[in-house]
């Protein structure tokens, strides 16, 4: 596979991946469809920290297609929103938050995720071209 077809598969699979999370969490926010019930105890932090980064994620899909640098630093910031998110989370749960146990694997899965885009980006658009 050719290296210039890797930002537009990126962008793809990152569009998919942005548009459920933005589903997702204005489900939660507005109660659409029965999902604030299905999602039982969630915690309104990082719901809120899903939708941020699904609103970084879409210039993000526009850089991969179009080849632009500044898609490794909105990926550095969605991954920082979330790392710092699963901090305050964990934080949250020891002083007995009520949550749902999925929530923790939800969130080291979207780290994962958005790292892995991150990086990406990094070696796909950030390198300078001889």
């Amino acid at each position: 596979m050719k290296s210039e077809y890797v930002p537009k598969t990126s962008a793809v699979i990152l569009a998919a991946f942005a548009l459920l999370t933005l589903f997702l969490t204005t489900s939660i926010f507005f109660d659409l469809f029965g999902i604030r019930e299905r999602e039982g105890r969630y915690v309104l932090f990082v719901v809120i920290a899903n939708f941020i980064c699904s609103l970084l994620y879409f210039p993000s899909i526009y850089g991969f297609w179009s080849g632009k640098r500044w898609t490794t630093y909105l990926l550095f910031i969605s991954s920082t929103v979330l790392i710092t998110t699963l901090i305050a989370f964990l934080l949250y749960i020891s002083n007995g938050g009520l949550h749902e146990t999925k929530t923790t694997g939800a969130l080291i899965f979207r780290i994962a995720l958005t790292t892995f885009f991150w990086v990406v980006s990094y070696k796909c658009l950030s390198v300078t071209k001889k």
